[in-house]
């Protein structure tokens, strides 16, 4: 085998966000061999600049990994299951111009799985991460935004509309304000910047609110800031609430938790696992594992690739 793994290359994930592409390598066995990423630089409004540099990326991998198998891409939006086109992205506002992976496959010569990313993590955590074997699982994700996923008897749960898990819209008070506006990086960012005022003892105090960042955050409570500590801790109850909610109707037995948030891993953890069982009915959560992710931001290339896989097997 070389020193990239290309001679075993077999199936490959990509994850598209704004921060970074993800390509993962799995061989036949399902383990990863190699991974590389590029920070993207397209507009997030020109679509086609983001096809055009995701294309160049799959080359990349081509290269980098050998002939691959299956290609599987994972996005953040919602998808259309019959037509397999992008229905709603915030990252890719200008969808309905392109079909995303028809525009791949002529480019790549490769058949593309497209898929929504947490649904991709969802299924990377069950196979490979936190969730292995577990009958069931919910997958929530927190970063930029908020969203979730089930695994059931192992298949991807997606509902009536093919939307199940949007998790971040889950309503956290009568007035409707939703889980993503509080939990989520913005969310964090927004809370403690309105608070900022009112402790002055925090290290955040040094620096300007309209520049404090999510990282800020986290490094200051792995400091010990009492006022960080707040922050993240509060954000860990919100979504303990509606974890709480998930276990009460579904009764899944394991919940991984992943995302950019989960940097402070122990302090939201600890805060949602503690706020899920004041919230839960006592033997339902008494059956169930609330864990953190084990694939960090491979997840959903990870998870892609596996899904991929699947369709050599159909």
């Amino acid at each position: 085998m070389t020193e990239n793994g290309s001679q075993t290359a077999k199936f490959v994930g990509v994850e598209v966000s704004r921060k970074a592409f993800v390509a993962v390598c799995l061989d036949a066995d399902g383990a990863v061999r190699d991974a590389f990423r590029m920070k993207p630089t397209a507009q997030r409004q020109d679509v086609r600049g983001t096809v055009a540099e995701l294309i160049n990326f799959i080359n990349q991998a081509k290269t980098r990994f050998g002939e691959f198998q299956t290609l599987g891409i994972a996005v953040p939006g919602l998808l259309h299951r019959k037509t397999g086109r992008v229905a709603f992205s915030t990252y890719i506002p200008e969808h309905e111009q392109v079909d995303f992976p028809a525009e791949i496959e002529r480019a790549t010569g490769l058949a593309v799985v497209l898929e929504n990313d947490a649904n991709a993590a969802a299924y990377g955590e069950f196979r490979v991460g936190a969730g292995r074997g577990a009958r069931d699982l919910f997958y929530a994700t927190l970063g930029t935004g908020i969203g979730g996923a089930f695994v059931l008897n192992g298949e991807v749960w997606r509902g009536a509309s093919g939307f199940a898990g949007e998790f971040g819209y889950t309503a956290i008070n009568s007035e409707g304000m939703r889980l993503e506006d509080v939990a989520s990086a913005a969310g964090i960012v927004r809370r403690t910047r309105s608070r900022f005022y009112q402790d002055n003892t925090s290290s955040l105090s040094s620096l300007d609110a309209g520049k404090i960042t999510l990282a800020d955050v986290v490094l200051a409570a792995r400091k010990h800031d009492d006022f960080a500590r707040i922050m993240l801790e509060r954000t860990g109850t919100y979504v303990g609430a509606a974890i709480a909610g998930v276990i009460n109707l579904l009764d899944v037995g394991r919940i991984v938790v992943g995302g950019e948030i989960m940097q402070a891993e122990r302090l939201v953890l600890d805060a949602i696992i503690k706020r899920a069982r004041e919230l839960s009915f006592a033997p339902s959560f008494e059956g169930t594992e609330i864990l953190a992710g084990e694939l960090g931001d491979a997840a959903a290339a990870t998870g892609v690739a596996l899904l991929s896989a699947r369709t050599r097997e159909l």
